[in-house]
C-alpha cells in the first residue's frame, strides 16, 4: 500500500518559467501575428523544399502570373521554380530566410494555385492569420451521377448556397473538380469542412447553414457565452425511405472450383456431324437436301390441316377440335359463308352429333378417291364424259356425224330456187 512518502512528485523536475505568470493568455496570438527578423537573428541550418504538381489546363495561367508569385515569395526570402516539362512548382528556403514557418505558407500557396484559385486570393495565405484547407470529396460518393448532384447542391442555384456559406464561416470557398479549397480562420475552416462533408453524405447544406445562423445570433449575447447552446439548436429527424425491391431476385449459384465446360467451336461441330470432311459440292447437296426435307415437312403439315376439316369433331385431337370451334367451321365463326348449314347438332346430353357420314366411311372414301383436290378433279372428268355422251346421242338422232347439235342448229342452209 502506497504512503504519502511513496507518492510521485510531478513537480520535482519542473523548472521555474519566469515568463509563465498567472495573468498571461496562452491563446493570445496578436503579438505573434507579425514576424520580425529580430526574433531569429541567425539563418536556418538546413534547406527545406516542397514541390507540387499542377494540371495541364493551369499551365497557361501559371505562366502569366508566375512573375507575381516570384515577387511575393522573394519578399519573404523564399525561392520558387516553375517546371513546365514535369508540370511541377517548387519552393525552397534560402540563406536569408528567417521565418521557419514561411516555407509551409509558400507550400500552401502552390497548392491553392494548383487547385484553380486566382493569384489575388491565393497570395493572402502568406499572412499569419490566414489558413487553408483542401477537402477531398472525390472518393466520398461511389456513383458518379450522385456525386455531381451533391456537388451541385453545395453550390446552390446561381451560387447562393456557397455565398451563404462564405458569409457565415468568413471563409473563401472554391469548388473545383474533386476538391473544395477553403481559406479563412481556423474556426471558420472547421465549420466549412463539416458542411461540405455532410453535404457529400446526403445532408443538405441548408440544415447546417440554419444552425450556423442561430449560433451567430447567440454569439452576440454575452450572457449566453458560457452556456450550452444545444437547447437552442434545431434537431432534424432522419427520414428512412424504404428501398424498392428488385422485380427479379437473382439467386446465388453454388460455388464450384471447376470452370464451366468449354463450348464447342464451329469446327468441332462440323467434325462431329461429318460436314468438315465433305467437299464443296457435297456440302451444297447436303444443304439442298435439308431444305427439301424441311419443305416437305411443311407441306405435309399444311395438307393435314386441310384434311382435318373432313374428320368429325369426336375423332379429332382435343386441341385441334378446340381450335376449329364448336360448330366445326373454324375459330372465326366458320368458313362456309352466311347461308352455310350447320353440320353439328346437339342432343339432350350436350354432346355434338354429326349428321354426315361416319369417320370410317369418310376415311375409306378418302383412301379410295385420294385427297379432296384429286376427288374434285375426278368428279369433273366424270361430268365432262357424261356431257360428251349426251351430245353424241343427240347427234345420232338428227345431226350429221362428227358435229354437235349446237353447230348443226346454226349450219348454213341454201335457199330453195
Amino acid at each position: 500500500m502506497a504512503t504519502d512518502g511513496d507518492t510521485k512528485n510531478h513537480n520535482k523536475y519542473r523548472r521555474d518559467k519566469p515568463w509563465d505568470v498567472e495573468g498571461i493568455d496562452h491563446w493570445d496570438s496578436e503579438k505573434y501575428n507579425e514576424w520580425k527578423p529580430e526574433m531569429m537573428p541567425g539563418s536556418l541550418l538546413e534547406e527545406s523544399s516542397f514541390a507540387t504538381l499542377f494540371p495541364k489546363y493551369r499551365e497557361k495561367y501559371l505562366r502569366q502570373v508566375w512573375p507575381l508569385v516570384t515577387r511575393a515569395l522573394n519578399a519573404v526570402n523564399v525561392a520558387c521554380e516553375l517546371d513546365l516539362i514535369e508540370g511541377s512548382m517548387t519552393v525552397r528556403t534560402t540563406r536569408k530566410t528567417s521565418d521557419p514557418y514561411i516555407i509551409l505558407k509558400a507550400r500552401d500557396l502552390l497548392k491553392l494555385l494548383a487547385r484553380s484559385l486566382p493569384f489575388q486570393q491565393a497570395v493572402k495565405i502568406l499572412q499569419d492569420d490566414m489558413h487553408c484547407d483542401i477537402i477531398k470529396i472525390g472518393g466520398m460518393v461511389g456513383n458518379k451521377e450522385r456525386f455531381v448532384r451533391r456537388r451541385q447542391r453545395l453550390l446552390g442555384p446561381d451560387g447562393a448556397t456557397l455565398k451563404a456559406l462564405e458569409l457565415l464561416t468568413e471563409c473563401y470557398v472554391m469548388v473545383q473538380g474533386n476538391t473544395v479549397a477553403c481559406m479563412g480562420s481556423v474556426k471558420g475552416l472547421k465549420n466549412a469542412r463539416k458542411v461540405v462533408e455532410d453535404c457529400m453524405r446526403n445532408v443538405h447544406p441548408v440544415y447546417n447553414i440554419k444552425i450556423l445562423m442561430i449560433k451567430r445570433e447567440l454569439a452576440k449575447d454575452p450572457e449566453l457565452a458560457g452556456e450550452n447552446w444545444e437547447r437552442f439548436l434545431p434537431t432534424f429527424a432522419k427520414k428512412t425511405v424504404a428501398r424498392k425491391k428488385p422485380k427479379v431476385v437473382s439467386t446465388k449459384r453454388a460455388y464450384t472450383p471447376f470452370p464451366p465446360q468449354q463450348l464447342e467451336s464451329k469446327v468441332d461441330q462440323q467434325v462431329e456431324s461429318g460436314e468438315y470432311f465433305l467437299n464443296e459440292q457435297q456440302r451444297k447437296q447436303r444443304v439442298k437436301a435439308e431444305r427439301m426435307a424441311k419443305a416437305q415437312g411443311v407441306a405435309r403439315e399444311r395438307r393435314q390441316a386441310r384434311e382435318i376439316a373432313f374428320v368429325p369433331l369426336e375423332d379429332r385431337p382435343q386441341d385441334e377440335a378446340a381450335s376449329t370451334g364448336e360448330d366445326g367451321r373454324g375459330g372465326r365463326g366458320g368458313g362456309g359463308g352466311k347461308n352455310a348449314k350447320k353440320a353439328v347438332k346437339f342432343s339432350d346430353g350436350g354432346r355434338a352429333v354429326d349428321d354426315g357420314p361416319s369417320a370410317f366411311e369418310l376415311a375409306e372414301a378418302i383412301k379410295s378417291r385420294g385427297t379432296p383436290a384429286k376427288a374434285a378433279k375426278a368428279e369433273g372428268r366424270k361430268r365432262n364424259a357424261a356431257d360428251a355422251a349426251n351430245e353424241k346421242g343427240d347427234d345420232e338422232k338428227g345431226t350429221k356425224p362428227g358435229k354437235s347439235k349446237k353447230k348443226a342448229r346454226h349450219a348454213y342452209m341454201p335457199p330453195d330456187i
